[in-house]
């Protein structure tokens, strides 16, 4: 399309101005290239030729091509949001996205491990870095994206809390508690041998690998995946959040508390875990008067 230069606009338009991660950018730029291509492919030479009936086409291609609910829920997503962009900055006179209904999703209650699953972990062989991995994942709740990008200014050990950034850039305080700090420590004496011998004096990331490379999010998920294969279970990082978000609440916390240790701009994001806690109280329920 003679018109690309738009979606680079807007893209910066979401970093600077919107102020999301590159992760969310990076989603974006493929939504939106991907629908470029399939324009190109229907001989579509502008951003304003595209009409109501290329979207619904583009839509019914996406679901031929076996992409998930959540998949083409967020490409369409992703349209809406660049059309209503382009039509406020007076590119175009037209959005044909106005009228198209955002499918609606079924909830998936986020799959969570017990105390066992995660005691079984924290208790074998991890070495230092990796204890303070598991320890600020499941003990603080953070997003891997959170974990990845700390500085070693965002850690306070005496007052026991962590400073981070989530989507958005927006900040929240959380609190660790000892294990997270004895965890920390210990790590700190390893990470002090790296800088020094990877003369990495000015660095202020907190996680390093052993070259003194900054640990990745693919690094994490990696590691996360062999300790699930340790319990027979499939997880992910987010497992970890969500298990310290559904415990917090089988434990007694408020609701409203555990929203601000996630992070959640919303409410109704942290009621879902209160499902899964009834959820749990009846199969456990139904599991002790099935036994007797």
């Amino acid at each position: 399309m003679d018109d690309i230069q738009y979606i680079s606009e807007y893209l910066d338009y979401l970093e600077i101005e919107k102020g999301l991660s590159q992760n969310t950018i990076d989603a974006y730029r493929r939504d939106l290239t991907f629908f470029v291509d399939f324009c190109v492919g229907r001989g579509l030479s502008q951003i304003n030729d595209v009409e109501r009936s290329d979207l619904n086409s583009y839509i019914l291609k996406l679901r031929e091509a076996n992409f998930s609910p959540s998949s083409v829920t967020r490409k369409i997503a992703s349209l809406r949001g660049f059309f209503k962009w382009f039509c406020a900055n007076e590119y175009g006179t037209k959005n044909p996205t106005q009228t198209l209904e955002q499918p609606k999703l079924p909830k998936k209650l986020p799959k969570v491990m017990t105390v066992e699953e995660l005691n079984s972990i924290i208790n074998s062989d991890l070495n230092e870095e990796e204890s303070v991995i598991v320890e600020l994942l499941y003990g603080c709740g953070l997003r891997v994206s959170e974990l990845v990008n700390l500085k070693l200014s965002n850690i306070d050990l005496s007052s026991k809390y962590i400073q981070c950034y989530g989507k958005g850039s927006k900040e929240r305080i959380v609190p660790f508690g000892e294990k997270a700090k004895s965890a920390l420590k210990k790590y700190f004496k390893i990470r002090d041998i790296i800088v020094l011998k990877n003369n990495l004096a000015d660095t202020k990331v907190l996680l390093l690998k052993e070259n003194g490379k900054q640990i990745s999010r693919q690094d994490v998920y990696n590691f996360i995946r062999k300790q699930g294969e340790k319990i027979h279970k499939h997880i992910s990082p987010h497992t970890l959040r969500h298990s310290f978000a559904t415990h917090l609440l089988e434990n007694g916390a408020d609701l409203r508390v555990v929203q601000e240790l996630l992070g959640h701009s919303d409410v109704s994001t942290t009621q879902l875990y209160t499902h899964i806690t009834k959820k749990r109280l009846k199969e456990v329920y139904f599991a002790i008067n099935n036994g007797s």
